[in-house]
């Protein structure tokens, strides 16, 4: 039985039904619908095309992805009742949209190659939104309540709740004010000093299993048990006033802090601070599209790398927190004062498919990830609730810092 909180509640919705998915999908497009008329309403892709091609996504792809990628999975994918065990290669249907896989394919289109493409105008971009989901929610009528017959439906849902993260990076970039987000994402909050938490040591398991019911991705599916020894952790990410003392003592200048590929990082970029921040004296200001704005020093840090975060850590005589203490400390810390959701927070653990991986049907390809990537925890504010999973298992480059990225640390 689903409870009323649903659309709201991760676990829940990992494991809901038709009815309650139903809604959920609902909603989920409601929202991207809302993200990116935020962003439409500045008319801004062509002068900011030159700054962020390659970088980020023009909004009007983003839009018509989330329906393709639905649209491909669900409604066109012959083999979707087969669930994470379909062909991906399999012969689908057309798409409703001539040239959707040309267009909105991230494989076919990479990111410096969309600013460019002749994509449809948003009026009709948004009437294959309205096809594609009346489609989906068709199938999903007349589907089976079983896990492997529900699974192309949620992996949708999730998948089209993972994109608002890149809309929130776009309308930042663009300028867009906070009041035009409001209930989009939650106002960045001032966090009030609070004192590292100690945990015993203990025996934890990472991962879901691999038959576990419910929705899962395939990087959250399987099963590695470790004996994770007592530790020492922050209860809250670092705060901009935090990192400033970091910037104002030199740690760009000084080699000490710094691994020796984030030292070559800093060497090539010329980086003296976060990303995006202007000034780091007398407070931090940074930029925000066009505008220049004043962050809170109780503020978590944001749009840091991992090549960052270890130099800070290094300065403070602190590390980086593992994958499993992070884990522990969000299953078991909430009722002593940690928390977790504001951003995305590096960890020291390097992406690996868990024992018992096996690739799912629709999602990441992550070979190339593997060994290369750091494990990323937690939730930017930009988050749907839904989403905000303890166990859901995110990465990134070390040297990205374009996310909603922060992090905290570790006693040595």
């Amino acid at each position: 039985m689903v409870h009323a909180d649903a659309l709201s509640d991760p676990r829940a919705m990992r494991e809901a039904g038709r009815e309650w998915l139903s809604l959920a999908l609902i909603d989920a497009r409601n929202r991207t619908l809302r993200w990116f008329a935020a962003v439409e309403s500045l008319g801004r892709d062509a002068g900011l095309r030159a700054m962020w091609e390659g970088e980020l996504s023009p909004p009007l792809w983003l839009l018509g992805h989330v329906g393709w990628f639905q649209e491909r999975w669900c409604a066109r994918n012959l083999q979707r009742a087969r669930g994470p065990a379909a062909d991906e290669q399999s012969t689908r249907l057309p798409s409703l949209l001539r040239h959707a896989d040309t267009w909105f394919d991230p494989v076919a289109t990479p990111r410096d190659a969309r600013w460019a493409l002749p994509l449809p105008d948003a009026a009709a971009t948004r009437q294959y939104l309205v096809d594609t989901l009346e489609g989906t929610l068709d199938l999903l009528a007349r589907s089976d309540e079983s896990d492997a017959a529900l699974y192309m439906f949620r992996l949708a849902l999730f998948h089209e709740d993972a994109q608002v993260d890149s809309f929130a990076q776009v309308a930042q970039a663009f300028g867009v004010d906070d009041a035009q987000l409001a209930g989009l994402w939650a106002p960045a909050r001032a966090l009030a000093p609070r004192d590292p938490v100690a945990f015993a040591d203990t025996r934890w398991t990472l991962g879901i299993a691999p038959d576990a019911p419910g929705f899962a991705f395939d990087i959250e599916r399987g099963c590695l048990p470790v004996q994770v020894p007592a530790f020492e952790i922050d209860a809250q990410p670092v705060t901009w006033s935090q990192y400033l003392e970091f910037v104002e003592a030199g740690g760009y200048d000084d080699e000490r802090w710094w691994t020796a590929p984030g030292w070559t990082w800093v060497e090539q970029t010329q980086r003296r601070a976060p990303r995006g921040v202007e000034q780091m004296r007398s407070g931090v200001v940074a930029r925000r599209g066009a505008r220049l704005l004043r962050l809170a020093p109780a503020q978590s840090v944001v749009h840091v790398n991992a090549y960052e975060a270890e130099a800070w850590c290094a300065w403070a005589g602190r590390r980086l927190p593992t994958e499993v203490e992070w884990e522990v400390a969000a299953h078991q810390g909430g009722g002593r004062g940690w928390r977790w959701g504001d951003i995305w927070e590096w960890t020291a653990t390097r992406l690996r498919p868990l024992p018992g991986f096996l690739a799912q049907a629709g999602c990441e390809r992550l070979e190339p990830a593997f060994s290369h990537h750091r494990v990323l925890r937690g939730a930017s504010r930009a988050t749907v609730p839904r989403a905000r999973f303890p166990r859901a298992r995110h990465h990134a480059a070390a040297d990205d810092d374009s996310g909603f990225t922060g992090f905290r640390s570790c006693a040595l």
